[in-house]
């Protein structure tokens, strides 16, 4: 029996590689997940994209609960089973007119996971439409073969390296829009894109990445934590957990995890 999905979502998600929208909060509580990355960019000075990736939950303990939230939980439960790993948290803020764009791409080519079973839930803190750059799946890509990627590094895109699907047909996008305080869920091999912001608000997103306890890391070992059930393989280290906003352990962890991926020596995701 399924905690939050129905089975036809679960069916639905096996084939197509997503699921969508589903609610974890009120639009008042995801407008509080809001203020805090706007807190966090005041604290440090600059735009969040620049440093809240791939570990972005351990800015604070409240990305650590949300993460933990049970209606999040259970639609990944649903889908990986009941031991869940917390890989990392990434933060896709665009601003008002903000010509950033995200790429397509497949976050399998560079999580370095075995077997690929890692699922994203992706939150938003505002709501997501087409005018401001929701994210955007290729259906039934999770179970095609292996996309080529070219490392662009190009300006506007907010991809580290610029990672961008070579031979990619765009008609095939679907746009999964979400309200604030709703979630979507994509399989990290479904190839996934968004579109610049053309309004005059931001579009703010907080992206987690589960992975069921038996996965292990193909390039070392690295952190995560355990957000629900045992761990009873042991592949990853315990990460360091914020106490307080901006703990500094658990920040220095934050900032090794990002520059290791932007220096090129872990292929984090």
């Amino acid at each position: 029996m399924t905690k939050h999905l129905t089975t036809a979502q679960v069916e639905h998600f096996k084939e197509q590689g997503y699921a969508f929208p589903f609610r974890a909060m009120s639009t008042e509580k995801a407008a509080e997940y809001r203020a805090r990355i706007e807190a966090y960019e005041a604290h440090v000075g600059a735009d969040a994209n620049l440093s809240l990736k791939i570990k972005a939950h351990l800015a604070s303990p409240a990305f650590v609960e949300l993460a933990r939230h049970p209606r999040i939980l259970d639609a990944v439960e649903d889908l990986i089973g009941p031991d869940i790993l917390l890989f990392g948290a990434s933060v896709f803020a665009k601003n008002a007119n903000d010509p950033r764009y995200v790429s397509w791409h497949q976050d399998s080519t560079y999580f370095g996971l075995s077997p690929h079973e890692e699922v994203t839930v992706w939150v938003g803190f505002t709501d997501a439409t087409s005018e401001n750059g929701c994210l955007r799946i290729l259906p039934g890509s999770h179970l095609e073969p292996s996309y080529q990627h070219e490392e662009t590094f190009a300006r506007e895109n907010m991809l580290a390296k610029g990672q961008s699907l070579i031979g990619v047909d765009d008609s095939r996008g679907l746009e999964m829009p979400v309200s604030a305080g709703e979630f979507s869920i994509h399989h990290e091999r479904t190839a996934h894109s968004s579109r610049s912001n053309r309004t005059d608000d931001r579009r703010i997103g907080f992206a987690f990445f589960y992975i069921p306890t038996h996965v292990s890391s193909t390039i070392g070992r690295r952190r995560a934590t355990l957000v629900r059930g045992e761990d009873r393989y042991g592949h990853w280290d315990e990460e360091a957990l914020p106490t307080c906003d901006y703990d500094p352990a658990s920040m220095a962890q934050l900032h090794q995890a990002w520059g290791q991926y932007r220096d090129g020596e872990v292929k984090g995701g």
